[in-house]
């Protein structure tokens, strides 16, 4: 499978990037090997996390995705850097325990590490913006593990374009680490945040891409029509709001492309995503080895000229 680097880390990725989010969660431990397993043997590489997954379950505190990483990791016998891992900081993990104080990253590392079983991560990623600390702190802790070898690159999640700016500026004048990826919300409806000025600077500074949400928290599916079709779903409130008339057209254009296609909606979703300009590959989960291979042949999928219009102009 051709691979895709990721802005100038070096990192050599698969179009397609395993969410972890769902492990500890909606994928138990046995049911997370075996779809690592498989996503693994179809030649696929890197695997997205954060230390407070899945704290929103209860009885979890965070740290359960990681720690099932780290477990299949040992278990699978597979060379360590065989696999691109990503995790991610900042997130509450209880009292005191949140943002990107050099304080805190230092023994959140510690901790991301102890559970994944390895002495580094790929790539670290500022979860969400920390307004009470300079980057200067942060990418002043990210560059004394960088010095350490205990992570291997830096990125940032959920970031504007002013704010992508002025986090490289800080490092180009203090001489430190930058942000070499970006991991924003993308998908066929939510496209404002990332395309125009925040596109445009990653593909100007070749800052690596890899979007969540590719299915827009499962919308894109085509499995959510009207508001009937939530009762039930845990996914409810977060799909309510694409059930407007510009949700309506992407689902007809995506009916109508996946059918000359032979393909789910889902698939040709996520191959929109990852053939967009400054994408260097979606993210996407799945918790049972069906939906896997679904996504699987996401990556296989190339959409003609006239499919790419179709998709577009229903976003637009």
């Amino acid at each position: 499978m051709e691979k895709r680097t990721l802005g100038r880390t070096g990192l050599s990725i698969a179009p397609l990037v395993f969410g972890g989010n769902v492990f500890g969660w909606t994928a138990d431990e046995k049911t997370s090997f075996a779809l690592l397993d498989r996503f693994f043997d179809a030649g696929f590489n890197a695997i997205d996390t954060a230390d407070v997954y899945s704290s929103w379950v209860p009885g979890n505190q965070g740290g359960e995705s990681e720690a099932i990483i780290g477990k299949w990791l040992k278990h699978s016998g597979r060379p360590r850097d065989s696999a691109v891992i990503v995790t991610k900081v900042g997130s509450e993990m209880g009292p005191g325990k949140k943002g990107l104080k050099p304080g805190w990253i230092k023994q959140a590392v510690e901790d991301s590490l102890r559970r994944l079983q390895t002495d580094y991560i790929d790539l670290y990623l500022s979860h969400w913006p920390d307004p009470e600390t300079p980057y200067e702190e942060t990418l002043g802790a990210y560059d004394a593990l960088l010095k350490e070898g205990k992570v291997r690159h830096v990125g940032a999640s959920n970031l504007d374009a002013t704010q992508l700016r002025a986090a490289l500026d800080v490092s180009a004048a203090k001489n430190l680490p930058r942000y070499d990826v970006l991991q924003p919300e993308y998908n066929l409806y939510d496209r404002t945040s990332f395309e125009g000025a925040l596109r445009n600077l990653c593909i100007a500074e070749e800052i690596g891409v890899i979007s969540y949400f590719g299915l827009a928290r499962g919308f894109l599916s085509g499995k959510y029509r009207t508001h009937k079709d939530l009762e039930g779903s845990a996914r409810g409130g977060g799909i309510e709001k694409y059930l407007d008339g510009r949700g309506m057209r992407i689902l007809g254009a995506l009916d109508e492309v996946s059918a000359d296609l032979g393909a789910t909606q889902a698939e040709v979703a996520l191959a929109w995503v990852a053939a967009r300009r400054g994408i260097t590959a979606p993210i996407a989960s799945a918790t049972s080895l069906k939906q896997l291979e679904s996504l699987i042949k996401s990556a296989t999928i190339t959409l003609s000229d006239e499919a790419c219009r179709l998709l577009n102009e229903a976003g637009e």
